[in-house]
C-alpha cells in the first residue's frame, strides 16, 4: 500500500489510466468490491483519465482496519 497517503484522516490514493473509459470501468470494478464489503470510498473522477479515492470510517471519524482491508482489494485491481 505505499502509493496510499494519510491525507486529513483519509487513505488517499490517486490512479491514472490510459483514457477515459478505463478510468470508468476502475470506477465500477471499485464499486463492486466496496459495495461486498459494504465500505465505501469517496471517488473522484478528475481530467479525462484520472481517479482519486479516499478511505475512511466516516462513522468513526478516522482511519480503521476496514479501510486498510478496502485498500488492499482497491490494490489487487489496479
Amino acid at each position: 500500500m505505499a502509493d496510499w497517503v494519510d491525507q486529513d484522516g483519509a487513505l488517499v490514493r490517486d490512479f491514472e489510466f490510459s483514457n477515459f473509459a478505463a478510468a470508468l470501468a476502475f470506477v465500477n470494478r471499485v464499486a463492486e468490491v466496496a459495495e461486498e464489503a459494504n465500505h465505501h470510498p469517496d471517488i473522484l473522477i478528475h481530467g479525462w483519465n484520472k481517479v482519486r479515492l479516499s478511505l475512511s470510517t466516516h462513522d468513526k471519524g478516522e482511519i480503521t482496519d476496514n479501510d486498510h482491508a478496502l485498500a488492499k482489494k482497491i490494490d489487487d485491481l489496479a
